[in-house]
């Protein structure tokens, strides 16, 4: 049974395939192209890292006439990627490449007009593409065919979806208290590309306009999201189901296959590991994400189980299982350290849980971040 540790190129320095694969998994997921992120480093070649947006690789002919072209990492003439795939396949064990889409600084500071509106006009989200922009759509598929020519065994798509207010910078200040239905509001895009494939477009921004205004004016926070806000955020999923299908075929003809990335447990339980409310599946179609849908155009979905009770990654990991049917491989990412697990028991517990409430394999997240005691709860798969 394929378990998976998530690395990113920064952190292989002194940690070849077999040093990470002796961490109790039977694969490697390797970050082929990231984000800007400062990290606490534990045991890297650095005890903090500054990671920037872009690729660990060169980029090849597929950008030729694009206009939106990914940032080249610093070392990436060196081939990072492949070497480590030369000895995964020397070890015989797979090897997944892990891109981060439509979550890029550098390309959004560029180009603006890629980038999600907001409903006041405001192009305030410069990390969040819109996968709605056709420059967007056509860079998406260029960079899964890019990764996959790496000669991974599967290409893991993150941020394959729109942005939520909440993450849209790296450096973010509010002192109003907007409540959960205005920030929301604030999250959605109304760009002239959402705005010509969703009904009712108009109405919904004048609508989020009028929310928001309330509260910043001097107005308590909003809380409860209105019909026609709902019903403009979950019309939006056949965009993000089209573009994951597309990319998929994309990284079918490369020879892999595609595992779509939903990151609604993060939104749900990054910070503290206590997610609230109904299971993450049915919170997904907040940032266009339909489940049911995509599980007709990916083979393979991977849901981040970012919470602290057993009981909660059994509530997620079996809602998607019922969201996506029994014929869609489903992967169960775990975080082995804080703030979600206590112990190699605990560990062990969540582990056990998802696979018997419907995951095909559990991942962990991610090597560079986890202290190496950490990451010696990991269980050996058996």
């Amino acid at each position: 049974m394929d378990s998976s540790l998530y690395v990113l190129v920064e952190d292989l320095p002194g940690a070849d395939a077999a040093r990470i694969l002796s961490h109790g998994v039977s694969s490697i997921t390797i970050g082929a192209a990231y984000h800007r992120a400062r990290d606490v480093t534990p045991h890297g070649r650095t005890r903090v890292t500054f990671r920037h947006d872009g690729v660990h690789f060169p980029l090849g002919d597929l950008f030729d006439g694009l206009r939106l072209v990914p940032p080249v990492q610093k070392g990436a003439d060196q081939e990072p990627i492949r070497v480590l795939r030369e000895q995964t396949q020397a070890l015989g064990v797979p090897l997944h490449g892990w891109g981060v889409f439509l979550h890029n600084t550098t390309l959004g500071l560029a180009f603006p007009d890629v980038t999600q509106e907001n409903c006041f006009g405001d192009r305030a989200a410069p990390a969040d593409l819109c996968p709605s922009n056709p420059e967007v759509r056509a860079y998406t598929i260029a960079l899964a065919r890019a990764i996959a020519r790496q000669g991974v065994d599967s290409v893991v798509t993150e941020s394959l979806h729109f942005g939520t207010f909440g993450h849209g910078y790296h450096h973010e200040r509010s002192f109003v208290d907007l409540g959960p239905a205005a920030e929301f509001a604030l999250g959605l895009c109304f760009c002239v590309h959402c705005r010509a494939r969703i009904p009712d477009a108009e109405q919904a921004r004048a609508e989020a306009s009028r929310l928001v205004s309330a509260v910043l004016d001097g107005g308590p926070p909003a809380h409860d999201i209105p019909d026609v806000l709902e019903n403009y955020a979950r019309a939006r999923s056949p965009i993000v189901t089209t573009l994951a299908a597309s990319a998929a075929e994309a990284v079918a003809a490369e020879g892999s296959r595609l595992t779509f990335l939903d990151l609604t447990g993060a939104v749900l339980g990054y910070a503290d590991g206590r997610p609230t409310g109904a299971p993450a599946a049915s919170s997904a179609w907040r940032i266009g994400v339909d489940p049911a849908s995509l599980a007709s155009v990916v083979p393979s979905y991977a849901i981040l189980c970012y919470a602290r009770d057993t009981s909660r990654v059994a509530e997620d990991v079996t809602a998607y299982r019922k969201a996506l049917g029994p014929d869609t491989t489903l992967r169960a990412v775990l975080r082995p350290g804080l703030p979600d697990t206590t112990s190699a028991d605990h560990l062990a517990a969540k582990v056990g849980t998802a696979h018997t409430s419907g995951a095909d394999t559990v991942d962990y997240y991610q090597y560079g971040l986890a202290p190496l005691p950490v990451l010696a709860r990991i269980p050996v798969p058996g």
